[in-house]
């Protein structure tokens, strides 16, 4: 009895990272393992197309939409609470989403996953922000965080494959199970907590505009690629996202503890990385989701098929994550971010080529470049960011760039779903979506790459700036 005491008083940075990583692990896995469900999923269901669209994009939107609030909720109450409270919420929704008897009540579940997810990672990042105080340190540790998520986004179309054909779908959700309850006995166990801010409030109202923004521009989204920009009820969507948005500003504004503060912003290092990650994001998760159309419906390959077409992509995150600390601690952060970027251009530059009669061979080594240049720039960008701001509002920071990454994320497939599908011929469409990828990434490149006047310099958490201390030098 006396020693497990201990262990519950006596954080372990080792174990506090494994644990962290399998919260953000097993939010990345449900990335992809349940794209490869889809038609078995329908069939079982008898789901419709657009049901099975909301069955991908309910998690998504809740985990961009909650997000800020479950990063400020770790700030004020403590971040290993909420990290634990969060894992549990998603444990549990991934047994209702296996149980599910119909395709609206796995939508349903599958949205009550994606808050969960919201909670897990900003507070992830917030638990190591604290365990690893030393710069090097919390970097690599950055690093191996963001490695353990690349490779269970490398394993969920494999995975997800296997065990649709072994056991059938549901068990795509069942084995978050397992990683669920290993997540919390380490949490509770191993994870130091960190101190709260219980004077802050929750911003409820902004909460509430967030969830209108993102939902109602994937709605406008979606539905115009399925009946066109002209139509009446994409119209009104797209007004009451503008509406919406503009709301969100005044309020986010004008509160005095907002959800979403825009002071933040006024940080050179923070605005970048924050937009880099949309930007980054919309090109990586739209152009997968073009590939696997390209996969499936010009090479005629099975969802398991393409789920290994993928392999040389995400394979290549694993060793660029690990690789990453090492670059950005001999080159600087903003040269590895720029250099990850390049590299996933290039990559895109040199599919512009590809047409049906292209082999797979041809395909894989620009396939490799743009992953690793993911992989390369992601752990720097996560460390540039949190470097930015003091330590107390590493929560609610943590929230925003993955906010934008999952925002990101929706906008892409989205946006470049409706191009291919307007598109007069396929390859067309994913001709202009690998010029607009390219724009974007050369785009993040020279954002980063731009000079900053003077020392950049944390901005605090009443919004001014504080003193440079040792961890961002090297984001200077």
């Amino acid at each position: 009895m006396q020693q497990r005491t201990v262990t519950q008083t006596t954080p372990n940075p080792a174990l506090t990272l494994a644990a962290m990583s399998l919260g953000y692990g097993v939010v990345q896995l449900d990335v992809t393992i349940v794209n490869t469900a889809m038609p078995a999923i329908g069939s079982s269901l008898a789901a419709n197309i657009p049901e099975l669209q909301w069955i991908v994009s309910a998690y998504t939107i809740a985990f961009a939409a909650f997000i800020l609030t479950a990063g400020a909720l770790g700030d004020r109450l403590g971040a290993k609470k909420v990290f634990v409270a969060g894992f549990a919420i998603f444990t549990v929704a991934s047994l209702a989403c296996a149980l599910a008897p119909t395709a609206p009540s796995l939508i349903a579940f599958r949205a009550i996953q994606g808050v969960g997810a919201a909670v897990l990672v900003p507070n992830s990042l917030a638990l190591l922000n604290h365990a690893f105080r030393d710069e090097k340190e919390r970097g690599r540790a950055v690093g191996y965080w963001a490695a353990g998520a690349s490779l269970a986004l490398t394993a969920g179309p494999l995975a997800g494959g296997a065990l649709v054909a072994l056991a059938g779908w549901r068990s795509i959700f069942f084995v978050n199970l397992p990683i669920g309850l290993a997540g919390l006995w380490l949490t509770w166990n191993y994870v130091g907590e960190t101190p709260g801010a219980r004077g802050r409030s929750l911003d409820l109202m902004g909460q509430i505009l967030a969830v209108a923004v993102l939902g109602c521009l994937a709605y406008a989204m979606i539905e115009a690629g399925a009946h066109g920009a002209g139509d009446t009820g994409v119209l009104a969507a797209f007004a009451l996202f503008l509406a919406a948005t503009v709301l969100f500003i005044v309020r986010e504004s004008r509160t005095r503890q907002p959800m979403l503060p825009l002071s933040l912003f006024s940080g050179a290092m923070f605005s970048r990385t924050a937009l880099i990650g949309l930007l980054v994001n919309i090109a990586f998760y739209g152009l997968i989701f073009v590939l696997s159309l390209y996969f499936q419906t010009v090479e005629k390959r099975s969802a398991f098929e393409t789920g290994l077409a993928f392999i040389p992509m995400m394979g290549a995150v694993l060793p660029a994550n690990l690789l990453a600390s090492r670059v950005s601690e001999r080159f600087g952060a903003r040269a590895a971010i720029a250099a990850g970027a390049a590299i996933c251009a290039a990559g895109c530059g040199a599919l512009l080529g590809i047409g049906p009669d292209t082999s797979y061979l041809a395909m894989a080594l620009q396939l490799t470049a743009i992953g690793g240049g993911l992989g390369l720039l992601v752990p720097p960008l996560t460390s540039a960011l949190l470097g930015s701001v003091e330590k107390e509002r590493s929560g609610i920071a943590a929230g925003v760039l993955n906010a934008t990454r999952q925002t990101g994320s929706v906008i892409g497939v989205a946006l470049f779903g409706a191009i291919v599908g307007c598109a007069g011929h396929f390859m067309a469409g994913a001709h202009a979506v690998l010029l607009i990828c390219i724009a974007l990434l050369v785009g993040s490149a020279c954002v980063i790459a731009l000079p900053v006047r003077g020392r950049s310099a944390p901005v605090s958490a009443r919004g001014s700036v504080a003193p440079r201390q040792d961890h961002t030098r090297h984001e200077a």
